[in-house]
């Protein structure tokens, strides 16, 4: 953790260093890709020693299979060997960490590299293997047309911004700030003269830094004060369980569920002011004439703390790794994408049994919100009183479902998961079987997974 903390200050420092003395007016995008490539390098193998071999070994494999593979399995073959290489490290967690979390844990960074990986291959599938009107309008965008040089491959996966903590990005906006288009694309994509400019401007990141090194600090305050003492293992301690009544324990679950969630705040946002100090991470401007540099954030704490769905809460906690999940599984998934989504995520994190069971009560539980949502929401919205009412009661049934499903996570075993359930009564899986079994299920919109140019046509056969 030490290690971690140290090697993100110092990247953040290098992070303004190389916007102000290696921006792209100052040096060429050779020299900006092979510093970043150096310094990330250099962060893990200082963070991790000679485990940070396994990041190198799975960077050069899918390098080879990016050169050599047909541009019509690319995809497949590198999701496979980079999922599979991952899940053999995870596997090796269980004898060498034995249920904890070492600081030569080099994981994190190898599930970065592991999505970097699959989102440019599936991404360059798009641009060379497919034609243009079998993508969606985001496929389209996000699509690479040729193969990335070694150096743009290994700054892509490796540099300092992200190779600590992440966040995961598109390939395309990563290259387009080391060659120095990101922010002037972003601003094209607005009508930036409506904003009052009369030129194109030029948005600093220091106050958005600056706002998220507030955060950090805020949440480390958090971590250092309430995570140690409010453990997730005293909801399952005996003594707890025999003296506490189900309310107080339900109330309890929240407390502690709360006190987990300073750490991820801390490195989350960490990791995306490093990316901001260094130009990246702009994300346009909003009707206000805003500047907002949130392309890379992974989590949005107030949608989370307000958050009256289950939908609305994961959108926005890891909100880079549930992009990744949606590009690479979800939107490509002939059947069952919701399942096999969650199932991705589960072994994505790890083998532990306590993830599978997070994911898969998540399945059953995101379900059942929708069938809710779907049935019952358009009763609600007649009256502001009746609105304000569903709001409280969704965003109290959210808060709770969300922490009846994390808990394994966090205890990451199966006796303690199962003690857990239990003195839980098992009643969250209950109620959401209950709803599946009472209430219609309306099938799910496939329209926005079908590609662009697909729904026009079929707009206009049936006109």
């Amino acid at each position: 953790q030490i290690n971690f903390v140290a090697c993100q200050l110092f990247a953040l420092l290098a992070a303004f260093w190389f916007r102000v003395y290696l921006g792209p007016s100052h040096a060429s995008s050779a020299v900006r890709h092979a510093f970043a490539t150096l310094f990330g390098i250099y962060f893990a193998i200082f963070c991790f020693g000679w485990y940070s071999i396994h990041l190198f070994v799975l960077v050069m494999m899918n390098y080879g299979i990016m050169n050599m593979a047909s541009i019509s399995n690319i995809h497949r073959y590198s999701f496979l060997v980079a999922m599979g290489y991952l899940t053999l490290c995870h596997i090796s967690r269980i004898y060498i960490f034995h249920y904890g979390i070492l600081t030569t844990d080099f994981s994190g960074p190898l599930m970065i590299i592991t999505q970097k990986i699959t989102t440019l291959s599936c991404q360059l599938h798009d641009g060379i293997g497919r034609q243009a009107e079998e993508l969606t309008a985001e496929q389209n965008r996000l699509a690479v047309k040729t193969r990335p040089s070694l150096l743009e491959y290994l700054s892509y996966l490796l540099n300092f911004m992200s190779i600590i903590a992440g966040p995961c990005s598109n390939y395309k906006d990563y290259i387009a700030f080391i060659e120095g288009r990101h922010v002037h694309m972003k601003l094209l994509e607005v009508n930036w003269k409506q904003k009052g400019y009369d030129r194109l401007p030029d948005p600093s990141p220091t106050g958005a830094v600056m706002y998220k090194l507030c955060i950090t600090l805020v949440a480390l305050i958090l971590f250092l004060t309430l995570t140690k003492n409010f453990p997730m293992a005293y909801i399952i301690d005996d003594e707890f369980l025999d003296k506490t009544p189900f309310l107080s324990r339900l109330g309890y679950l929240y407390v502690v569920t709360q006190a987990a969630k300073p750490k991820y705040y801390f490195a989350w946002t960490l990791a995306d002011a490093v990316n901001n100090a260094a130009g990246y991470g702009f994300s346009g401007v909003d009707e206000r004439g805003i500047f907002h540099w949130d392309l890379l954030s992974n989590l949005n704490i107030w949608s989370i703390e307000t958050a009256t769905s289950f939908k609305m809460y994961i959108e926005n906690w890891n909100i880079q790794t549930a992009a990744w999940l949606k590009r690479v599984c979800y939107d490509r998934a002939p059947w069952y994408p919701t399942a096999l989504t969650f199932v991705l995520s589960a072994l994505w994190h790890g083998i532990y049994p306590g993830y599978y069971f997070t994911f898969l009560t998540g399945i059953l539980i995101t379900l059942a919100a929708r069938a809710i949502r779907n049935n019952c929401r358009h009763y609600f919205l007649s009256s502001v009183p009746l609105k304000i009412a569903y709001d409280v009661v969704t965003w109290v049934v959210t808060q709770l479902a969300v922490c009846y499903t994390v808990a394994p996570f966090v205890l990451l075993a199966v006796e303690p998961t199962i003690k857990f359930y239990k003195s839980m009564y098992f009643h969250m899986h209950i109620l959401s079987i209950l709803v599946l079994l009472m209430l219609p299920i309306r099938p799910q919109a496939h329209s926005m997974r079908k590609p662009q140019n697909q729904v026009m046509q079929n707009s206009v056969k049936s006109k």
